[in-house]
């Protein structure tokens, strides 16, 4: 009893021994953890803390939205065995109230070979369409459409006014892949910009803008900051078959001298010189290194005739040079398209001045525009 006595108190020595050549220290207070504060996402701003130029862009879109339309396509086909006709959808574009009888404009290329137009208002109806003129050269056209309580048109800028500048603000409202009624905002990027036309000559003088401008837009208006029509939005430069960024506007000062002969004839025709020229003559004049236009034709009892204007003849199978246009008003004129242009920017009963070039003497000619025919 004694022995296993003193094992215990020597089993406890031991792990006394063994416990004081340890080194404990005293626990450490914890602080308490904080209240973590829950971080709240802000919330969009509230309506009427939109910025002014939001509003501004806002006004402008609901106050052009109802004078845009889209426009969709058809073209008639006639079954070759059953030789029962129907129609086939063509495509679609966008366009805009032209005037208060229900003139609608758009892109020539939106209703070429469509034998069928309809166009739908911002209110839901569809209405029929017909074509009353086109202009491949400007890819405009114009349609007309009958219902009551129209749309009123887009406002114009007046007289010297809505003079673009690049850097300015501009608004595009469409219909792109089908998607009705949208807006697109940009910048204008350039001015005078020159494209090849569907028609074989040179669109020129085109608006260049950043505003998105995608398949289904072509036709719509592009708007200057104030809601006033600048330009028809009409391509795209797609290097890839996608929209590239750069889009390409009809200025609207074309428009307005295109649209008004389309009501009234159905076509346009530039002011005329009086002068005859053919295109494929005189691009292979400007091949063999003559630059200007070579005059063909002079109309018998014309001002350019009173004027002494020469044109090229015939001797023995030989083309003899009579006057070449080399510019008029002072702009340079290398080839038809150029002179064509030029003249494209005037209207009959204005006064021009040719430079006209014979057996290397230059002189001057004014001449009075004709309506063209």
């Amino acid at each position: 009893m004694r022995a296993s006595l003193a094992g215990a108190v020597l089993a406890l020595m031991l792990i006394a021994a063994f416990l004081a050549g340890r080194h404990y220290s005293a626990p450490q207070a914890v602080p308490p953890t904080a209240p973590r504060t829950a971080t709240q996402t802000p919330f969009p701003p509230d309506p009427l803390d939109i910025s002014s130029a939001e509003s501004r862009t806002i006004a402008v879109f609901q106050a052009a939205r109802d004078s845009v339309v889209a426009i969709t396509t058809s073209a008639r086909f006639v079954d070759p065995f059953t030789r029962r006709t129907g129609e086939t959808p063509l495509g679609s574009g966008s366009g805009f109230l032209w005037d208060d009888a229900g003139h609608v404009v758009t892109n020539d290329h939106v209703i070429r070979e469509a034998s069928r137009a309809t166009v739908q208002l911002a209110d839901g109806r569809s209405l029929p369409a017909r074509v009353v003129g086109r202009d491949p050269g400007h890819d405009l056209a114009v349609l007309r459409i009958e219902g009551r309580d129209l749309p009123a048109p887009l406002q114009r800028p007046g007289a010297g006014e809505g003079a673009l500048q690049v850097g300015q603000s501009v608004l595009a409202i469409g219909n792109p892949f089908g998607l009705d009624w949208t807006l697109t905002t940009g910048i204008v990027s350039a001015l005078e910009r020159d494209l090849p036309g569907t028609a074989g000559r040179t669109i020129r003088g085109l608006i260049q803008t950043d505003a998105a401008i995608n398949p289904g837009n072509s036709g719509g208006p592009l708007l200057d900051a104030r809601g006033r029509l600048v330009g028809m939005n009409t391509a795209i430069y797609s290097p890839s078959g996608a929209s590239a960024g750069i889009g390409f506007a009809v200025p609207v000062a074309v428009a307005a001298r295109v649209v008004p002969q389309l009501i009234e004839t159905g076509r346009y025709a530039p002011p005329s010189l009086g002068l005859g020229f053919d295109a494929r003559i005189n691009a292979a004049v400007n091949r063999q290194g003559l630059a200007g236009v070579l005059v063909l034709e002079v109309a018998p009892g014309s001002q350019a005739e009173a004027a002494g204007i020469v044109p090229a003849r015939l001797s023995r199978g030989t083309l003899l040079p009579g006057d070449v246009i080399v510019a008029l008003d002072g702009a340079a004129v290398q080839g038809l398209d150029d002179l064509l242009a030029l003249l494209d920017r005037h209207r009959a009963g204005e006064e021009v001045t040719l430079t006209l070039e014979r057996d290397g003497v230059r002189r001057e000619v004014a001449l009075r525009l004709r309506p063209g025919r």
